[in-house]
C-alpha cells in the first residue's frame, strides 16, 4: 500500500496530502483509503493504532486531512468542526471566470441521496438548508481560472455545487457540468487548515501543496 503523504505529526495529530482517487474512511468494500493508509503507516508499533477520523473529503478530491491519534484529540476536532472554528481554504480550477471576480455565494441546498447531488436554489425551499462561501479569482489563463474559496458551511458538495450553479463548474467535474480531467478526479483541492488554537502545542496552520502546478500554468489576475 502506498504511503500517504505526510505534512504533519505528533503525538496526538497526523495531517496528510491526501491525493485525488482515494476515499476518506475505509470500509470492505475498498482495500485503499487514506484512513487504511494511516493504520498502516502507524500500526508498526507494539499496539494497534488508533486513527481517529475527524472529517472528510470526497473521493475526486485532493488535499488537507486531518486524523486524531488520541480518543480526546478527536473530541476536540469534532467540537471545532462543529462550531465551525476550523478554517479551510481550497483552491479550484473552473472553466470559466467568474463575475464579478471575488465575492461571496449564498444558496439554498438539498442533498437527493438516490443520485448522490446537491440540488442548489436561489430561494428557501422546504426542506433545504443555507450555504454560503466567498471565492476570490487568483490567476488566470486558456484553461480558466484559478479560484481561492473558503466555505463558511460544510454542505454536501458545497463548493462544486455552488461554483456550477453560477456558471462555473469545476475541471473534470462531470457530475455538475464539468469537462473530464482524469478519472475519479476534479480540479479541487484542500489548500489550507487554520485550527483555533494549537493541539499539544501543534502549529495553527497547515499548508499541502497543489497537485496542479506542473500541469497548468497561470497567469497572475489583474
Amino acid at each position: 500500500m502506498k504511503a500517504p503523504e505526510i505534512i504533519f505529526e505528533s503525538t496526538t495529530l497526523i495531517i496528510i496530502n491526501k491525493e485525488s482517487g482515494i476515499i476518506t474512511e475505509q470500509n470492505p468494500f475498498e482495500p485503499l483509503s487514506a484512513e487504511s493508509q494511516i493504520h498502516q503507516y502507524l500500526g508498526q508499533g507494539p499496539k494497534p493504532p488508533y486513527v481517529g477520523v475527524a472529517h472528510r473529503l470526497d473521493r475526486v478530491t485532493s488535499g488537507l486531512l486531518i486524523f486524531a491519534k488520541k480518543k480526546s484529540t478527536l473530541k476536540q476536532l469534532n467540537q471545532w468542526f462543529a462550531e465551525r472554528k476550523i478554517q479551510k481554504t481550497y483552491l479550484a480550477i473552473t472553466s470559466t471566470h467568474p463575475k464579478p471576480a471575488k465575492g461571496i455565494l449564498e444558496h439554498h441546498f438539498f442533498t437527493d441521496n438516490a443520485a448522490k447531488k446537491a440540488l442548489v436554489y436561489d430561494h428557501s425551499k422546504g426542506g433545504t438548508k443555507p450555504a454560503r462561501l466567498h471565492y476570490r479569482t487568483l490567476e488566470v489563463n486558456e484553461h480558466g481560472a484559478l479560484l481561492e474559496v473558503k466555505p463558511s458551511t460544510g454542505r454536501f458538495h458545497q463548493i462544486r455545487a455552488q461554483l456550477s450553479h453560477i456558471g462555473c463548474p469545476i475541471l473534470g467535474d462531470e457530475k455538475y457540468g464539468g469537462s473530464k480531467l482524469s478519472p475519479n478526479t476534479i480540479a479541487l483541492h484542500a489548500w489550507k487548515i487554520k485550527l483555533p488554537e494549537p493541539i499539544n502545542d501543534s502549529p495553527q496552520c497547515f499548508e499541502a501543496p497543489s497537485p496542479w502546478s506542473e500541469k497548468f500554468t497561470f497567469k497572475k489576475y489583474k
